[in-house]
């Protein structure tokens, strides 16, 4: 199996490295994720607890968790959660936030591929905004369905690859608004959902719910709508 962040990527590793002493700042360069944080782990928390409604406690893996906005959320909504980046930085930063709020996560620093190689297997998997950024999506699919027990629960949240999503998640995001950092995203490696989805039924897996993710413009955060034109999540079930 290829390696899931070889050198290629290891600029975008040092990208998000560099970003994390201001991953937990509101304002600051993740304002977006921490505006979009609510409603996607809304959405996520539901379709957990119905999938598993007698599981409290249920063990969850944050693959690509950064500094842990997700990760704290998940462990905040009553999940065991496993906070997992390559970038050994933001890692630290996590726990150092985890800590202080008194949130109780575990974080690692390493890859999807070293827990298949220790036969770790997890009822949850997330991994947001994260597709876009490894060097072999298809892979990275593989290796988190691995990980996945029977009937796990996979969801991913990325941008398709769209005109749209060119102007407004890459020009517009990046350079007009300066709502993310210059070079944050390459438009060519965003993910269609009908992509993602042949990357799940390849891997043993069976996409089962997708939502769009769209600014909430009047509230100032993010909603969950049907228009997958830009940002979008999907659920995958192991079968």
């Amino acid at each position: 199996m290829k390696k899931l962040l070889p050198s290629t990527v290891a600029a975008e590793i040092a990208q998000f490295d560099a970003l994390a002493a201001a991953w937990w700042n509101p304002n600051g360069p993740m304002r977006e994720l921490h505006r979009m944080n609510p409603a996607r782990i809304g959405w996520i928390a539901s379709r957990i607890r119905k999938q598993f409604p007698d599981a409290p406690g249920l063990h969850v893996l944050d693959v690509g968790c950064g500094a842990g906005l997700a990760s704290e959320a998940l462990a905040r909504a009553g999940f065991d959660v496993l906070g997992l980046d390559a970038a050994g930085r933001a890692i630290d930063a996590g726990r150092a936030h985890a800590a202080a709020a008194g949130v109780r996560v575990e974080y690692r620093v390493g890859t999807a591929e070293q827990l298949v190689a220790e036969d770790a297997r997890f009822a949850v998997i997330t991994a947001l905004e994260v597709i876009e950024h490894v060097a072999d999506p298809a892979a990275f699919i593989v290796s988190l369905a691995a990980l996945l027990e029977p009937g796990g629960l996979l969801f991913v949240s990325t941008i398709n690859r769209t005109a749209r999503s060119l102007i407004t998640a890459k020009l517009g995001a990046e350079y007009v608004l300066r709502m993310l950092p210059v070079g944050t995203h390459d438009w060519r490696k965003f993910v269609t959902p009908a992509e993602l989805a042949a990357f799940a039924r390849a891997a043993g897996l069976r996409v089962a719910d997708t939502a769009g993710m769209v600014p909430a413009l009047l509230a100032g955060g993010w909603r969950i709508g049907r228009d997958l034109g830009v940002n979008y999540i999907a659920m995958a079930v192991r079968r």
